[in-house]
């Protein structure tokens, strides 16, 4: 099958063909597109659930017909294939309709967060060229989306097209009239005139860097597919199987693990506005949930729930984390493993079979045979001895063929034989005949908050803004729920006081940075370590932090 390109985008770094020709021949991409993928899913499984929300469910029948509709209207307002959208929305079955329904009219989601704020939102829509922006009018009640929508429409010309999710505002298109008033069949016809390629970008992912300018990774429709059908394949998940997700839809990780399998394969996806823990529970035995996963908060919290043993987890054949599995494995009686994964392309896991120090004491191993993987010594490209630790290098059929239209990033983070540097450090540990891999720590400056990386260089120089402060270093702290949090240290200015937590805040989100990036702790400091070599020493900062709260009983 042709893996040609029907809708080029500039700046896009496309699979060369004979990648996506191996790729396919070995069924590493899959050889359709998300939409006829979705198409088909429907008339094998037209009465089951695609998708159980808070409020209501949706059939793969009604999927089907809503996402032809508003896909369909989309063109028909003036969006054309290859065209991008900012999406600001959160985990419900409108965003299931929304994405989907872009899938298949070829317009790219730019897979934002409603937490995002002029910052990030700007260096997006200037990066992507976006013309349609999505934003859900009910999301929290402190913030008005829309609103906030109208003010980056007014600062950036690209955007034309505000469609509001779950409400409506005047001068704006609500996404239930544009799915109302387009008829199917007139949809449907209108679907059928674009040609979307296997090799068609599906969306814009986004990467979590060191640095204030978001790093945009395109996914594409075989491609992606492919993906998570090895993602599937490795925790046993079938077109049986039942998913729970409670994080943010537009994730990487929430698409590769029920969007796409929804649309893929018929698999019913229980979906979560927010983290709710004994709402979780009971939603896995009231809908009888086979596979659960936590990035983030999700599993310290569940290790911190008491009630365990009220609920029915009879259904769930395996919970996987991103760490400490043996003890979440314990607390809820389920086989649980650890998993790492990255936006750039690459999925570790084990399955509940696997045997336990492989589910415990290693990330997994990749859900691709064509995925090749290597540990390097940081900063050179030698190759490390098994079993010792080095930087997690990786070359495969879904990995990252470049940024999109950053050529110094491209020129930054790939070997000179293609593989892409993580940043990360691992170790690699043979189990039976396999290599499984084990996360040691990082390379790249940032902090983990509960999954949303956060660039320190970038709220480094947010802070050393604030008049009261002359220099600031902000590195991870241990978080019992999060895994981590910021920790600002801050030389305050001659003569001033440095500002609080709160004071901070409200600086920082003042200046149109997201919330979630704010530091939540502040440390005065006259100096900062440094190391022999004169420079600052983090690590040092890090065994502060620890050591300081331990003595205060929060580790």
């Amino acid at each position: 099958m042709q893996t040609h390109v029907e809708h080029p985008i500039a700046g896009v770094v496309y699979p060369p063909a004979a990648r996506a020709e191996a790729a396919l021949a070995s069924g590493s991409w899959i050889a359709t597109t998300v939409g006829d993928a979705l198409r088909a899913s429907a008339r094998r499984h037209p009465q089951r659930a695609a998708f159980i929300g808070e409020e209501r469910s949706i059939s793969f029948a009604e999927l089907d017909e809503a996402t032809e509709r508003l896909g369909a209207a989309l063109l028909t307002s003036g969006l054309v294939p290859g065209d991008r959208a900012i999406f600001q929305l959160g985990t419900t079955i409108e965003t299931a309709i929304a994405l989907l329904a872009c899938f298949k009219a070829g317009i790219v989601p730019v897979c934002s967060l409603p937490q995002h704020r002029e910052i990030e939102i700007g260096q997006l829509t200037e990066q992507s060229g976006a013309r349609g922006y999505f934003v859900q009018a009910d999301f929290g009640t402190s913030f008005d989306l829309p609103a906030f929508a109208e003010s980056m429409m007014a600062r950036h010309a690209s955007l034309e097209h505000l469609v509001i999710v779950r409400g409506e505002r005047a001068g704006a298109a609500s996404l239930q009239a544009l799915i109302d008033g387009t008829p199917l069949e007139r949809a449907r016809e209108r679907l059928a005139r674009e040609s979307i390629g296997l090799a068609d970008v599906l969306s814009f992912q986004l990467s979590g860097g060191t640095t204030g300018v978001p790093k945009i990774i395109p996914r594409f429709h075989a491609e992606y597919l492919g993906h998570s059908a090895g993602w599937m394949r490795r925790y046993r998940i079938d077109a049986d199987s039942r998913l729970i997700w409670s994080l943010p839809l537009m994730h990487n990780a929430g698409q590769l693990y029920t969007l796409i399998p929804a649309a893929l394969t018929g698999v019913t996806v229980v979906l979560m506005p927010r983290v709710d823990i004994p709402r979780m529970l009971d939603l896995i035995g009231e809908h009888r949930v086979t596979h659960a996963l936590s990035i983030g908060p999700i599993a310290p919290q569940l290790m911190a729930y008491p009630d365990i043993a009220r609920h029915d987890l009879s259904s769930l054949k395996l919970f996987s984390t991103l760490s400490r599995s043996d003890t979440l494995e314990a607390h809820l009686d389920v086989p649980c493993s650890n998993l790492y994964g990255i936006t750039e392309g690459l999925l570790l896991g084990s399955p509940a079979d696997a045997p336990a120090e492989a589910r415990h004491g290693t990330q997994g191993r990749s859900g691709c045979d064509d995925d090749e993987i290597r540990l390097l010594e940081p900063g050179s490209e030698r190759a490390v001895p098994e079993g010792e630790i080095g930087e997690l290098c990786f070359r495969g059929p879904s990995s990252l063929t470049g940024y999109f239209a950053s050529p110094e990033a491209n020129a930054q983070s790939f070997t000179t034989d293609g593989f892409y540097r993580t940043g990360d450090l691992v170790t690699a540990r043979r189990i039976g005949d396999a290599l499984y891999y084990t996360f040691e720590g990082r390379l790249r400056d940032n902090v983990n908050r509960g999954g949303e990386k956060i660039g320190c260089e970038e709220v480094e120089g947010h802070v050393s803004q604030h008049p009261a402060v002359a220099d600031a270093k902000l590195v991870a702290m241990p978080d019992p729920f999060y895994g981590e949090k910021g920790c600002i240290y801050i030389i305050a200015r001659p003569g001033m006081q440095a500002p609080d937590v709160q004071a901070l805040g409200q600086f920082l989100v003042g200046r149109g940075l997201a919330k979630y990036k704010c530091p939540e702790r502040v440390m005065v400091v006259d100096e900062f370590p440094l190391t022999r070599v004169g420079k600052v020493d983090k690590p040092a900062m890090k065994r502060h932090i620890s050591g300081i709260l331990e003595q205060e009983g929060k580790p």
